[in-house]
């Protein structure tokens, strides 16, 4: 099995570039969605949130908006719900390719890959990436979103610069989704090649 680790910075198109490997039959662990879910009602991790960061959590289970308040701009904050939520995340994630473990290629689509050394646990990286205003114009375009939110959560991601720079394989999707679509099916190929090989 090859573990293929997705990455790119906020509103770089790696979600849209998950569902592509989905499309082709790859199994995706998402850990945005994990996060959500331990997050959720009833989720595993409301209880030890709203101790860390009282009044952050209701019956819906953790109030995003709340715990952003809480912790953004905070770097102590941040370090402790990362140790909440990192820790349990990995455990799912380690699940997923139990699961999945007769797959000759898995994606874990781990939005701070590289930030969290999550890099060392993968196969092979892929770094999705745009042009900034590319990225700047769909992340301001979400619903909440600020500049000055986008701000601080881009000063904890390490540069797209970077990222590429450390990527073993890059996809664009600032151009027409069918070429990134294209780029998407021919990774796959290459990686499912080299693994028979």
């Amino acid at each position: 099995m090859i573990v293929l680790g997705l990455t790119g910075s906020i509103g770089m198109g790696k979600s849209t570039v998950a569902q592509m490997f989905r499309d082709e039959g790859v199994p995706v662990f998402d850990a945005d969605a994990c996060v959500h879910a331990l997050q959720g009602p009833g989720g595993a991790l409301v209880a030890a949130i709203e101790s860390a960061f009282p009044g952050t959590t209701d019956s819906d289970g953790v109030n995003r908006a709340a715990l952003g308040r809480a912790v953004l701009g905070d770097d102590s904050a941040m370090r402790r719900l990362e140790g909440i939520v990192h820790p349990a995340v990995q455990a799912a994630r380690a699940a997923f390719l139990r699961d999945h473990a007769d797959s000759p290629l898995v994606v874990v689509d781990v939005p701070l890959l590289f930030e969290t050394g999550g890099d060392e646990s993968v196969d092979k990286v892929l770094v999705v990436s745009a042009d900034a205003a590319v990225q700047e114009a769909r992340v301001l375009a979400r619903p909440g979103m600020t500049p000055e939110k986008f701000a601080a959560i881009l000063a904890r991601q390490l540069p797209d610069a970077e990222k590429r720079a450390r990527a073993d394989h890059v996809i664009a999707t600032d151009i027409p989704l069918a070429e990134t679509k294209r780029a998407v099916r021919r990774l796959i190929t290459c990686m499912r090649d080299s693994e028979g090989r």
